[in-house]
């Protein structure tokens, strides 16, 4: 067999890397669509159609695209174009319905639901997952349906709009373990707000942009090419975001994991130099099915992108610098403002809230961060794991998270951000939050001051 050189590789590379663009993203944990949502409703189920949207092109979706055509007629029975759109409609809503209903869940669960991310009881069954389908991406064995549903799922093309429906809510549940970190910022939002309306349909809008895929499917590829040396290469691609992702799903419980990176931006040219050269290595055209040499040289190859990729985002997220935090000790961050003259900014925060760690990256910017340190006390609320200490705290305030809540040291509310928001918005309730505790400084100064003795 011929190998490519690596010259004739470099498309493929670039294409590779586009692909594995969707895994950068799931970094965000959902702080874009909380930048979304604050800017009105409307924008919010925008936000969810375009997340669905880009899940629907993330490579762990790729293998259940010849499932999802052979639903719509794509195994040889005389389907028309017409009636491919409609099974591929009722699998759509069948699959909108399942996630509709995990909507529901999550706002009846409410809070606890987000602290379930950092619970090792239920992040390393996630991640033990993630890395079952990756293997089974890179080909150490096969996820197939059972024979019998085989065969029922072979009978729906033809004639079955409930087969298809029914489906619908299979297939939906099949893609949520691959394209959960894209959901957690609009569940986030729907167990905070436990708006079982808003969060059913925000799901369901979710789920119509995956489902753009799959009509366009219905409409133009109803016949797929043949599987070949393509689909082994896009299961390769697959593998390396499933193993990415279960990485990113660790940091709340191996906080170390987030900690590998630094500020140069070498560091950032080195990370993308050992994830170009994992995958000119042969992380993705090699195959595991070769020789000994070959699988070796791909496993190390695969690893070396994995590393890359985790730097990358290391990078994406991490601070420059982070405030001098009192940590859950609200006494204390109040004396202190006290005796310094200045107010008190708490953070309630946990591991697993993705827009808890934007805002350190809005606490970093400059004013704000010159205006919190003249003026305020920073006091973090660690919800990570619920005591019965920061529970009371979180339910004194009425918080979230996330939740900034600006103070006077008399406990005076100032103002208050219940969602994440960049510097400029930021400072529009940290400035005059400050003008008031300098105000208040001056005056208590001024007071402080004896009055001059009358000659």
């Amino acid at each position: 067999m011929t190998r490519r050189t690596p010259a004739r590789l470099v498309p493929w590379l670039v294409l590779v890397l586009v692909l594995l663009l969707p895994t950068v993203a799931m970094a965000d944990d959902g702080a874009v669509f909380e930048e979304y949502r604050s800017k009105g409703l409307v924008w919010a189920y925008l936000g969810a159609f375009g997340f669905g949207l880009l899940t629907s092109l993330t490579p762990c979706v790729y293998p259940m695209i010849p499932i999802v055509v052979g639903i719509f007629g794509g195994r040889g029975a005389s389907v028309s174009r017409g009636r491919a759109l409609v099974l591929a409609t009722l699998y759509v809503v069948g699959m909108g319905l399942m996630f509709a209903g995990l909507g529901v869940v999550f706002a009846l669960i409410g809070k606890r639901s987000g602290s379930l991310l950092g619970d090792p009881k239920v992040v390393v069954p996630i991640v033990l997952l993630y890395l079952i389908l990756a293997a089974s991406m890179f080909g150490a064995f096969e996820l197939q349906l059972p024979m019998s549903l085989q065969q029922k799922l072979s009978s729906v093309s033809g004639d079955g709009a409930a087969g298809a429906f029914g489906m619908g809510l299979v297939g939906g549940f099949t893609a949520a373990p691959c394209t959960g970190p894209f959901l957690l910022g609009i569940l986030g939002y729907v167990a905070q707000t436990k708006d079982v309306v808003v969060g059913s349909t925000l799901l369901f809008t979710y789920a119509l942009g995956m489902g753009v895929l799959f009509w366009v499917l219905a409409a133009f590829a109803v016949a797929l090419p043949k599987s070949g040396r393509w689909m082994e290469w896009m299961k390769s691609v697959g593998g390396i975001a499933l193993v990415v992702a279960g990485i990113h799903f660790l940091k709340p419980i191996v906080p170390s994991i987030e900690r590998l990176v630094m500020s140069p931006t070498w560091f950032l040219i080195a990370a993308v130099v050992a994830a170009i050269g994992g995958l000119a290595a042969g992380a993705v055209h090699l195959s595991f099915h070769d020789a000994w040499g070959v699988r070796l040289r791909k496993g190390a190859a695969v690893a070396l992108t994995v590393v890359g990729l985790t730097l990358v985002v290391n990078w994406i997220i991490a601070v420059d610098r982070h405030l001098a935090w009192i940590k859950n000790d609200e006494a204390a961050a109040f004396a202190k403002a006290k005796a310094e003259g200045k107010g008190v900014m708490i953070d309630f925060w946990a591991s697993w809230c993705g827009p808890c760690k934007e805002f350190e990256h809005t606490f970093a910017a400059s004013p704000v961060w010159e205006t919190i340190n003249d003026n305020f006390v920073p006091l973090q609320i660690d919800m990570t794991s619920e005591t019965d200490t920061n529970t009371a705290i979180q339910n004194h305030y009425k918080a979230g998270t996330p939740t900034v809540i600006f103070l006077t040291a008399d406990r005076e509310e100032l103002g208050r951000f219940h969602q994440y928001v960049k510097p400029g918005p930021f400072m529009k309730v940290l400035g005059p939050a400050a003008a008031t505790i300098k105000k208040s400084r001056g005056t208590a100064t001024a007071a402080a001051i004896p009055a001059a003795a009358t000659p």
